[in-house]
């Protein structure tokens, strides 16, 4: 079984679905430490034809809780996010499958919890439905394992309690993984090299690694399907 591990982020780009694409199962970390700089409430898209950031506003709280403890800012539901969806129908409604990606977007948007990683983990699972990836989500809360582990020997303990026989990280991993280290604690580590497909956005120019809202507007399902399955694996 081929498993991977990544943090909760929202509406990231399509690399993110590359991965959860090339595994059977994929753990969520929920119970991993928030940090402000990082891409669990934020991502980028075309407005105007320039990359600007949409955030979620995180209420104010310890610098130390997790993902899972952490709560989304009402400002967020009352302003911010009315408005960034206006934002994204402006400038994506001349895309050429906008009628079919705006809906599933705006639903995720308006999903009414404010609980930080709730809210991220169900425009996730829309995702995955649309796209109809079938890979199976897992919390990393939910696992029996021990939690005070951090890094690769959380990774090893993961890797044991799923009894996978393949574990999948991204290609930047290779400044942090060591795969012989793997190999010595019997876990068969690989790596896979993301592909940023070139597509037709609204300009001329074309702007990768935008969130995968970005993607939905501008190609088909099947499109996005040969781009989920363009990545190498080694």
């Amino acid at each position: 079984m081929k498993l991977a591990i990544m943090q909760p982020y929202f509406f990231p780009y399509i690399g993110y679905f590359q991965l959860i694409n090339a595994v059977e199962t994929f753990i969520v970390y929920d119970n991993v430490q928030f940090t402000k700089k990082g891409w669990f409430n934020r991502n980028r898209l075309l407005f105007n034809n320039k990359i600007e950031y949409f955030t979620i506003n995180i209420a104010k709280d310890s610098d130390y809780l997790d993902v899972c403890d952490r709560k989304i800012s009402p400002f967020y539901f009352e302003k911010e996010m009315p408005k960034i969806l206006r934002k994204i129908k402006l400038n994506y409604s001349k895309a050429k499958y906008f009628n079919e990606a705006y809906p599933i977007v705006k639903k995720c948007f308006e999903y009414q919890n404010e609980n930080l990683f709730e809210y991220i983990y169900n425009s996730l699972l829309n995702i995955l439905d649309y796209l109809n990836i079938k890979t199976n989500l897992i919390r990393s809360s939910n696992l029996p394992l021990n939690h005070n582990l951090k890094n690769k020997y959380r990774v090893f303990d993961i890797y044991k309690n799923q009894k996978a026989d393949c574990y999948i990280n991204p290609f930047g991993g290779h400044s942090l993984y060591d795969k012989k280290e793997f190999e010595e604690n019997d876990v068969n580590l690989m790596f896979l090299e993301h592909s940023l497909p070139k597509y037709q956005q609204l300009d001329d120019e074309f702007k990768p690694g935008l969130s995968i809202i970005d993607v939905m507007m501008f190609n088909h399902k099947d499109e996005i399907l040969k781009m989920l399955n363009s990545c190498n694996i080694g």
